[in-house]
């Protein structure tokens, strides 16, 4: 569960990062590019988020 919750912390520093490259990018691609990039590493940090709680789940009590 440790490699879980290390990547889920890596992907969300990752969106925080990329999001702020958008916000002080001049450049309009390089704005969009990081807010593709961003957008899609906050999906993924979700998806490792649930895939977390369905291991506990289905551990049991």
């Amino acid at each position: 569960m440790k490699d879980y919750q290390a990547q889920l912390e890596k992907l969300r520093t990752d969106a925080a990062e990329c999001a702020l490259i958008r916000d002080l990018a001049t450049d309009k691609a390089k704005r969009e590019l990081f807010d593709r990039l961003a957008n899609h590493l906050t999906v993924l940090a979700q998806q490792v988020e649930m895939a977390m709680l369905e291991r506990r789940k289905d551990a049991g009590p």
